[in-house]
């Protein structure tokens, strides 16, 4: 096999990892070891769930892939959503899920999830304070 067949072509070595339209490639299973749910409990994070950088979390922790960084660089000036990490990092939502799942193991961030709708106030009850506030 030669160059030529890898890559499509001899005078560029490794542009099968690059498209031209769309930039470098890597496989989501390259960034996530070909895992597809966030950790060994199957924790699933709302789009809207909001993640916490730990304070105590160190800068820089070599331990960390460099898509882990990205996600926690992210989080380090404010606490983001979901799909704001995932824009951010310019990663799909299913390998952000599954990078915060190892950080959340690891103790790096933590996420607080949102209300669901059955446990929010009845829409009446919003009502009566609103008017009682505006009777003051």
């Amino acid at each position: 096999m030669t160059e030529e067949d890898l890559t499509g072509s001899p005078h560029e070595p490794g542009s099968q990892w690059y498209d031209h339209e769309a930039g470098p490639l890597v496989r989501p299973y390259a960034m996530t070891g070909g895992r597809t749910r966030p950790g060994p409990a199957g924790v699933r994070f709302d789009l809207i769930a909001l993640v916490t950088l730990d304070p105590g979390a160190p800068a820089d922790d070599p331990a960390l892939g460099p898509e882990h960084r990205a996600l926690a660089d992210l989080c380090r000036a404010e606490t983001q959503s979901v799909a704001e990490l995932a824009a951010g990092a310019d990663l799909p939502v299913g390998v952000v899920r599954v990078l915060l799942g190892d950080l959340l193991e690891l103790g790096r961030v933590t996420v607080s999830r949102p209300v669901p709708p059955a446990q929010l106030p009845d829409e009446g009850i919003l009502r009566e304070v609103i008017a009682g506030l505006r009777a003051l």
